[in-house]
């Protein structure tokens, strides 16, 4: 099946889709990261640590997220993706909400979990409904476009949460019908949660794809077909997950700990320090994710099968200094002005990580292969990164104001170590597309069909 195949959706189909899909993802961020912009007066009212923060913020939501991911992809494969997503945009939010009215750290932490669980099903689906949507040589700029979520998303989380807790500042306490008596950042989690309940119904408005399949391709793939599929591929799948996985650790810990460094150290209301983070991740991220899915298309036109892996690897050359200097420069300005290319390179790649899930992996197991992928991400990135850091303030420095140091340390160490695994994928994501070729499947998921 080729690029001018009548059998693809419309062009105007394919993109509402995905627009509707970004809008998801825009609100899934806003709704995970909230919590990094309430760290102070959730510790001040539960009475917790750091460490703890960080597990609320990573590893409670990073292990549910990752371990339902799976069993959700298997019925993304199978079933009706865009109900299945509609249903999960439903109960993240309800969730989110639900923080609402947490009274210590096991009522937030249930909560969290519920976040996490809802919002498992929205990348596994998305990937999936792309990869039948769009010819290969378009791919890349139609995840990239879905991508657009992370940054925009956490950009508003950081910018409009700060402005929510400056507004609800002015009372400590307030009256909700049902709910009752609430502190001021639990009503944050009200506001930010509502609307995703109607977006759970404007995505009933898209169209589910048709799903296609390679030559060969079983109509029904298992979960452990999947992995032997998976382990036959070991070092390319290896290499690629955790190379976006490490450098994916870079935005997670600049989004919790990044705007703790601007409140602490340069001792700025939580307010500014969110909208200096906000502004840098929501138009330079945006910024970079567009120009990231660009020049995966471009190389890939050129000849590059390797185009993925040469985005993610350019964006961790360029990482490994600057995510370092930005917090131990000891200047303010420096510290802000070097935002602009923290936010711009940690979402350059993200795109290119999508794609090269997509291209390497047979559409009737792509959905659960995703979710592997996302798992790797977000257990490392989301649930490894910030708890990491906090360890090393708490343990380590022993010192709050150390924070910065901490940064610096995990995000300098991880862009190297994203690099070393980029350089192993090159050689085996080329050989991997080659074989593919070779099997008349075509350069991964677009050119036989």
């Amino acid at each position: 099946m080729n690029e001018t195949d009548e059998s693809w959706p419309r062009p105007a189909v394919a993109w509402y889709m995905v627009g509707v899909l970004m809008l998801a993802y825009i609100l899934s961020f806003i709704d995970r990261v909230i919590l990094g912009l309430l760290v102070g007066p959730i510790r001040a009212d539960l009475g917790i640590s750091d460490t703890q923060m960080s597990l609320l913020y990573g590893f409670v939501f990073a292990f549910f997220y990752t371990m339902i991911g799976i069993p959700i992809a298997w019925a993304i494969d199978r079933y009706n993706r865009r109900s299945i997503v509609a249903a999960s945009v439903a109960i993240w939010s309800a969730m989110t909400m639900l923080c609402g009215v947490a009274r210590n750290f096991t009522q937030l932490a249930f909560a969290r979990i519920g976040v996490a669980i809802g919002e498992a099903a929205l990348s596994p689906g998305a990937y999936s409904m792309a990869g039948d949507s769009f010819p290969e040589k378009r791919l890349g700029r139609a995840l990239s476009v879905f991508m657009f979520g992370l940054p925009v998303g956490v950009g508003l989380a950081l910018i409009i949460g700060g402005l929510v807790i400056k507004a609800v500042s002015g009372s400590s306490e307030y009256v909700l019908p049902i709910v009752g008596t609430i502190r001021a950042w639990q009503l944050v989690f009200f506001i930010v949660g509502l609307p995703g309940l109607v977006l759970a119904l404007w995505m009933l408005t898209i169209r589910e794809p048709v799903r296609r399949k390679r030559p060969g391709d079983i109509e029904r793939v298992s979960i452990p077909a999947t992995f032997a599929y998976m382990a036959r591929r070991w070092r390319v799948y290896t290499a690629m997950i955790l190379g976006f996985a490490v450098l994916g650790m870079v935005m997670n810990v600049y989004q919790i700990w990044g705007v703790q460094f601007f409140v602490r150290v340069h001792e700025m209301p939580i307010s500014a320090a969110g909208l200096r983070l906000g502004i840098a991740i929501a138009i330079f991220g945006t910024a970079g994710i567009l120009a990231g899915g660009w020049l995966t298309d471009r190389w890939r036109s050129a000849g590059h099968t390797d185009a993925a892996i040469r985005v993610g690897l350019t964006a961790a050359i360029v990482l490994a200094p600057i995510a370092v200097w930005c917090t131990l420069s000891g200047n303010l300005a420096v510290s802000t002005l070097l935002l602009a290319p923290i936010g711009f390179f940690t979402s350059f790649p993200y795109g290119a990580g999508a794609t090269a899930v997509v291209v390497l992996t047979p559409p009737r197991m792509r959905a659960q292969v995703s979710a592997i992928y996302l798992l790797c991400v977000n257990m490392i990135g989301i649930g490894f990164a910030p708890f990491l850091t906090a360890l090393i303030t708490d343990r380590w420095f022993q010192d709050d104001l150390a924070v910065g140091r901490s940064v610096a340390l995990v995000t300098g160490v991880a862009a190297v170590a994203a690099c070393l695994l980029f350089l192993w994928a090159r050689p085996h994501f080329r050989a991997e597309l080659a074989a593919i070729a070779a099997r008349g499947h075509g350069a991964g998921a677009g050119e036989a069909r």
